[in-house]
């Protein structure tokens, strides 16, 4: 008696120790067969300074304070003021109520951005679409339909030995009508369904860090034209004083001729003189017009005057222009914000790739009520459910899977990569603008000191050749070397504007309001990178330790 009665339960021990053990290869003999992931090389140090190493090997700051005509402010060159101009909105740094004006019709109206900003949506509904796939999808519905069965089946055979009531036999063909609620579900045990979401919030911060970056480019085209117009303006301006003075100069030779002590041939010089200049103002006029219509493309309307100051060109004065630190370049730039986010997400890609090495386990029931008959579907008796369970682990053909978990191993490397040239870069546009606007600085400071030598000269000409001291072609040649003083030093002025703005927009300026900064993957640039340690799990990975 008691064998009898043990055995049958150590039989049902054995049964369910079998499908321990079976369960259990089935979750371990597809991890077996994971590939090995490929390390990423790593990238430079990020130094602690805006500073080059000049032919000799001497450090030299490259954001020196740097003094100039026409810029009221230079460079900050306290490596410790962890302040940046990046922290500064367009208004606030430019300080031009005209050129405001037009950057916020810019980002109101343009519609490369309006494409921009529906990408950021269709993101965001991404982040909607996965955040419902790892939750239970349930949906209520109701069918009818009939089933004939053969009389040689089991169905068909079983029907015709049973009644549905005493003297009432089964229908045929025999109808069904279902009236109920189902429920589908895919336990999320590995987190696959959780890491796809999370990788498609940091998609959704890529496309709005890909805003942010088109936003930061056209607030510098609009201010980097808007320049453009002021420095076009001073060129009409110079060439109506050139003309003015070439003019006084051509009467000064009609009197000379008139009286005996001259020729024509000094009229006739300074008259052409007067007729180039003339022609030069209509190109620069067509200028002003294809410089106009460019803002006004960028603001999305058709062609029109743009307003603009009318004060001194020379005399114009942007703000102090602070660099910061260079690590504040990962905070402020939103391409590298962007690239961080690709990195993440890249990250993530790779551990919902891994998770497809692992059984996938999901539930199936539903509720209801199921009757042959219409008028029975509400009987207590027509109340029906179902349950199952389906577990399921690839063993067999694996290369697919394998293959797009290196497709994902591979574009984590490519994001990696490409966050360490996205740095290197910002770096280095940082310390060439920087270059850039103290050379030009003191290139214009140069530049005002040539240009006053000139002024006098041509003064010292014109009275000379109006007491007939000189000969006509000295004035010309002083005339000529003084428009050309001017017309480059106009330039350089332009350069130099042009140099703030793109530092500006190099250290990560333009956002209207400082966007909001949110943790990434911990990255270290300069060091080694692991890759499935790039990005960091929503929850516990296969076998309770991260991959």
């Amino acid at each position: 008696m008691n064998l009898s009665v043990r055995c049958p339960s150590a039989w049902r021990t054995k049964r369910v120790l079998a499908r321990a053990v079976a369960c259990g290869l089935l979750l371990a003999l597809p991890a077996c067969r994971i590939p090995a992931l490929r390390l990423a090389e790593a990238g430079p140090d990020l130094p602690a300074s805006f500073q080059r190493t000049t032919d000799t090997g001497n450090p030299v700051p490259v954001a020196a304070a740097v003094g100039g005509f026409g810029l009221a402010a230079g460079l900050d060159s306290d490596a410790g003021d962890a302040v940046s101009s990046a922290c500064l909105g367009p208004s606030e740094f430019y300080e031009d109520a005209n050129l405001t004006q037009l950057i916020g019709q810019a980002l109101a109206t343009n519609r490369e951005l309006k494409n921009l900003e529906q990408e950021v949506q269709i993101a965001s509904n991404e982040v909607l679409a996965r955040r419902g796939a790892y939750l239970p999808f349930m949906d209520v519905g109701a069918d009818t339909g009939f089933e004939k069965s053969g009389r040689f089946t089991r169905n068909g055979a079983v029907e015709r030995m049973l009644e549905i009531r005493p003297g009432k036999e089964f229908p045929d063909p025999l109808p069904n009508t279902r009236l109920g609620l189902n429920f589908n579900w895919q336990l999320d045990i590995w987190h696959q369904l959780r890491n796809a979401q999370a990788a498609a919030v940091q998609r959704y911060f890529v496309a709005s860090e890909r805003r942010n970056s088109f936003v930061t480019k056209l607030v510098a085209e609009v201010a980097e034209h808007y320049y453009r117009l002021l420095a076009l303006d001073q060129r009409i301006k110079t060439l109506d004083e050139t003309i003015t003075i070439q003019e006084n100069s051509r009467q000064i030779a009609i009197a000379k001729r008139d009286v005996g002590r001259g020729t024509g041939l000094a009229v006739q010089r300074f008259q052409a003189e007067v007729r180039k200049n003339e022609s030069e103002k209509l190109i620069v006029r067509q200028e002003i017009v294809e410089t106009e219509n460019r803002i006004n493309f960028l603001l999305n309307r058709f062609p029109q005057p743009v307003a603009r100051r009318a004060e001194d060109f020379f005399a114009l004065n942007l703000r102090k222009l602070d660099v910061g630190l260079p690590a504040q370049l990962l905070q402020n730039r939103p391409d590298i914000r962007q690239a961080e986010r690709e990195l993440a997400a890249a990250g993530l890609d790779v551990m919902v790739a891994r998770a497809e090495f692992y059984p996938k386990l999901s539930l199936n029931a539903g509720i209801g009520f199921e009757a042959f008959n219409p008028k029975y579907i509400f009987y207590p008796e027509s109340f029906a459910s179902t349950l199952a369970g389906n577990l399921v682990a690839p063993l067999v053909n694996l290369k697919a899977i394998q293959a797009e978990y290196m497709s994902a191993n591979a574009r984590q490397l490519q994001s990696i990569y490409n966050y360490q040239r996205v740095i290197v870069n910002a770096f280095t546009e940082v310390v060439n603008r920087m270059s850039m606007v103290k050379n030009y600085s003191r290139s214009i400071e140069i530049k005002r000191e040539q240009l006053d030598a000139l002024e006098s000269s041509v003064d010292a000409a014109t009275q000379l050749f109006q007491n007939a001291r000189v000969e006509y072609i000295e004035v010309l040649f002083a005339q000529r070397d003084l428009l050309e003083a001017r017309t480059v030093l106009i330039e350089t002025k332009k350069q130099q504007l042009s140099a703030v703005v793109n530092a500006y927009q190099a250290l990560g300026g333009g956002l209207p309001v400082a966007a909001p900064r949110v943790v990434g993957p911990p990255v270290v640039v300069g060091q080694p990178v692991v890759l499935p340690l790039v990005a960091t799990p929503v929850g516990p990975s296969p076998g309770g330790v991260r991959p």
